[in-house]
């Protein structure tokens, strides 16, 4: 098992399904389900800030993450979401949700059977996320934590929502967005974002 960590826009998913497809293993984003939960709150009404209702909501939700590095697809309730947990809503809660308690610990432990159940199937798996290396796999033999400054992310990102049709507005929208997502998951009580002590920086 790979653990790879990193912020937002630093080439995480790019470079993990890259690099699954090279050595013919599976690649679960940890990430992706994280979004799928967000999702799932807005979806049923939910205000991302009432910590009880997103727990509530994100206990039982039916989540099917493909573990394909060449079509990474994700599912809610039978629901192709693939495309809708990038939208610009489910990003700008997405942080809020998964700050949850009870949000984490329900995603932590299906993020450690999926990457069981992937690695047994395919041989191998990267793992992609904020807290991989720290939570989810603290025992993965390679742990790697991709990181770039701001400002490069922040253009690769408004690139990346440019170019799949999303409204992601001004530059420095994104680079003020993607700085207080950073604030966010670095901040958090649970599993905050943070490079493991084993991990190697690229």
């Amino acid at each position: 098992m790979v653990a790879l960590d990193g912020p937002a826009g630093s080439g995480k998913s790019s470079v993990s399904r890259a690099v699954a497809t090279k050595l013919g293993i599976g690649y679960l984003d940890t990430g992706a389900m994280y979004r799928a939960a967000t999702w799932w709150v807005l979806h049923r009404g939910i205000d991302p800030a009432d910590a009880a209702g997103v727990a509530d909501a994100v206990r039982d939700f039916e989540l099917r993450i493909g573990t394909d590095p060449e079509r990474p697809q994700v599912a809610v309730a039978g629901q192709d979401v693939t495309a809708a947990i990038r939208e610009p809503d489910v990003t700008a809660n997405v942080s809020a949700v998964s700050a949850v308690p009870a949000v984490r610990a329900e995603m932590v432990a299906r993020q450690r059977v999926a990457a069981a159940e992937c690695a047994h199937r395919t041989g191998g798996v990267i793992v992609e996320g904020r807290d991989i290396g720290t939570t989810v796999l603290p025992d993965a033999p390679l742990k790697i934590f991709l990181t770039a400054d701001a400002e490069a992310r922040a253009a690769r990102r408004h690139l990346e929502d440019r170019g799949a049709g999303r409204a992601s507005g001004e530059l420095d929208r994104t680079l003020a967005a993607l700085r207080a997502r950073d604030a966010a998951e670095a901040g958090r009580t649970e599993s905050p974002m943070q490079r493991a002590d084993d991990a190697v920086a690229v």
